[in-house]
């Protein structure tokens, strides 16, 4: 029976650890557009906070070059900082609520919303 119940703990860790993964921040990204042109800050944080919001991301543009990101869902809270220039924007965490974070791990489903907004900008970004 004891043996019963070390397999049933093993697996239940190993359940736990697939779904965490390493956060995902993204730097330094390249504003591409698709016309070639050069953008502004202000352009750059246009195509930022509209990938967020179409996402459902709560975006609040903090000071000059960062915009602050939140989504809620199902319980779960994540928090990111958004830093931009007219040349490059960087996604970093920031904080988080019941996403299981510690020791740069998330659960995976942080790095997947953060995958999907990076789409999204980079999609605004070459629409300019």
């Amino acid at each position: 029976m004891n043996l019963k119940h070390l397999l049933f703990s093993v697996a239940v860790v190993a359940l736990a650890a697939c779904t965490s993964a390493p956060i995902r921040n993204i730097s330094d990204a390249p504003v591409v557009t698709g016309s070639g042109k050069a953008l502004n800050a202000d352009q750059v944080r246009v195509a930022i906070v509209g990938a967020g919001t179409g996402l459902g991301w709560t975006m609040a543009s903090t000071t000059p070059g960062l915009v602050t990101g939140r989504i809620a869902l199902r319980g779960h809270t994540a928090s990111i900082d958004v830093r931009y220039t007219p040349a490059a924007y960087s996604i970093a965490y920031k904080d988080s609520t019941n996403l299981d974070f510690g020791n740069g791990q998330i659960h995976k489903n942080y790095n997947g919303w953060i995958e999907n907004l990076n789409r999204d900008i980079r999609a605004n970004l070459m629409a300019m």
